[in-house]
């Protein structure tokens, strides 16, 4: 699990305004952010959520009002570091989620996302074909 995973992720806190974690994702272009309280992991907030909470058909109070706390999801899925891949990739495949949260110790560590799932299954194919991604033969 350790070597598929991003490590050291973003993370946001309860109290971070949306606007804040907006920008956050956007400047390092990722999806989702661990919510820790503290050195507590409380949940995830994810881009989807993120744009339901901000969406203006809502009704919902200006995006400067909008808190962390306002759309994050509590109770993600959590691993420790030591779950064996393929057990993370059924269970986040059979229950459609985007990611899972890595942790040791009780402690964050990282984040397992599709995108990481996608660019390790990417770089097993290529070790496994004779062929270069250009199409020659290596």
């Amino acid at each position: 699990m350790s070597s598929a995973m991003t490590p050291f992720p973003f993370y946001v806190e309860p109290e971070d305004s949306l606007r804040c974690a907006r920008e956050l994702m956007m400047l390092h272009e990722v999806r989702h952010l661990p919510v820790l309280k503290g050195h507590k992991l409380v949940g995830i907030l994810t881009d989807r959520d993120m744009k339901r909470a901000l969406d203006p058909d809502l009704g919902l109070s200006s995006k400067d009002e909008l808190f962390v706390s306002d759309a994050y999801l509590p109770d993600p899925y959590v691993v420790d570091s030591a779950t064996p891949l393929d057990s993370v990739l059924e269970h986040m495949s059979s229950h459609h989620i985007g990611s899972a949260l890595v942790t040791k110790h009780g402690r964050l560590v990282g984040i397992f996302t599709a995108m990481d799932a996608c660019r390790g299954y990417c770089e097993h194919l290529r070790r496994l074909s004779p062929l270069r991604s250009n199409g020659e033969l290596a």
